[in-house]
């Protein structure tokens, strides 16, 4: 019975513990033999982290882009002519001053109407012009009898002012054209202007600044730059009218068919309900007969749509004479409408102003007062005469 006892108090757990002893030494042995997959750490448990992931990641950045260019803000136009009345009257006009200082002498003799007469011809007022200004003062002088210097002054600006003529329609024709479609429904047209003139004369620079003075008045515009000669025409064009706002129409390639471009930027305006189209031509010399029957074209297929509303001649006013050939040519092949005088600040030239006229029978419209982006303007016959005569 002892024994029995001694068996249940101390044998019994010691076999317990030799067997956990055993079992503790397989579980062991197990682990070394069949290695088990390596726990995965708590943070990157996808159970643990499916929601984190969305809450702890930023936004993905957007890219926004080139920022949007600054558009130029042109300068109104009205009161533009008053800067080059400003500039010819502190300048001393040669036209003006010479003419005054003749005039105002004590007693005029033939020598001095001589000079009057070279004066003005040396300013390009052109022959006819000059003999009709020159007989005016004669008789106005004899007749009235005139010597002081606010009298005299007044007196030419008279004959001056006749001679500029400010009873002609300068105003540009930028309003768009109503006309019947192909459907028998009326619609609208752009005003197509077309510009041309040679090499030299500032004619891209002009379309490019005609723009701007568009803009500012509030109108819609496309520029079509059909000289496709010269790439730099092209993109010197896409460059003015970036700055303002206005798409340019230009070809892929050199030497495509300005006519071609002129119609793909007319159509374009049409498409975008623009009111005008500004189209710029290769400078042509007026005796490349090729390049003026190329004109002649262009005009053609331009005017199958509607009538072009303007053609503007941009002339150098300091090339004088040669200056009036060139306008004669382009006046027979290309119908021109309006003048636009270039570097007219250069202020010994400004008969151009009459001779051009006289030659044409069209008006000067615009002109350049500068090499600024906003110094072109309408022509007012009135303020140029008034800065002539330093005034």
């Amino acid at each position: 019975m002892n024994e029995l006892t001694d068996l249940l108090l101390f044998g019994l757990p010691a076999l317990a513990l030799v067997g956990l002893g055993y079992v503790g030494l397989r579980s062991r042995r197990g682990r070394s033999s069949t290695p088990s997959a390596p726990e995965t750490p708590p943070a990157t448990r996808a159970d643990d982290t499916a929601g984190s992931a969305v809450d702890t990641l930023e936004p993905p950045v957007q890219d926004a882009g080139p920022p949007a260019p600054t558009l130029d803000t042109p300068e109104p136009v009205a009161g533009r002519m008053t800067r080059l009345r400003e500039r010819l009257a502190r300048s001393g006009s040669p036209l003006g001053s010479r003419l005054l200082a003749v005039l105002s002498r004590d007693h005029l003799t033939e020598d001095d109407w001589d000079e009057i007469e070279e004066t003005l011809l040396l300013a390009d007022v052109g022959a006819g012009p000059t003999t009709e200004l020159v007989d005016g003062l004669r008789e106005r002088v004899r007749v009235l009898g005139v010597r002081e210097p606010a009298a005299v002054r007044d007196l030419l600006r008279t004959e001056l002012l006749a001679q500029v003529d400010p009873s002609l329609d300068r105003s540009l024709r930028t309003e768009p054209l109503l006309v019947v479609g192909a459907d028998g429904e009326p619609g609208t047209h752009p005003a197509v202007v077309l510009v041309v003139g040679v090499n030299g004369t500032g004619k891209t620079t002009t379309v490019g600044k005609l723009a701007r003075v568009l803009v500012a008045e509030g109108r819609t515009v496309v520029l079509g730059a059909a000289d496709t000669f010269r790439a730099a025409a092209a993109d010197q064009l896409q460059t003015w009218g970036a700055r303002v706002g206005v798409p340019t129409v230009r070809s892929d390639r050199d030497g495509a068919d300005p006519a071609a471009v002129a119609f793909d930027a007319v159509r374009r305006g049409q498409q975008d309900g623009v009111d005008v189209v500004l189209v710029d031509t290769a400078g042509r010399l007026q005796n490349k007969a090729g390049l003026m029957d190329e004109l002649g074209k262009i005009s053609r297929v331009l005017s199958r749509s509607a009538p072009i509303a303007e053609v503007l001649l941009v002339l150098d006013a300091t090339t004088g004479q040669n200056g009036l050939n060139q306008a004669r040519v382009f006046a027979e092949v290309a119908g021109v409408t309006g003048i636009v005088l270039t570097k007219l600040d250069g202020t010994a030239k400004g008969g151009i102003v009459i001779a051009v006229q006289r030659e044409l029978g069209v008006p000067v419209k615009l002109v350049g007062l500068g090499e600024g982006v906003d110094d072109l303007a309408p022509f007012e016959p009135e303020s140029f005469v008034e800065g002539l005569l330093g005034g």
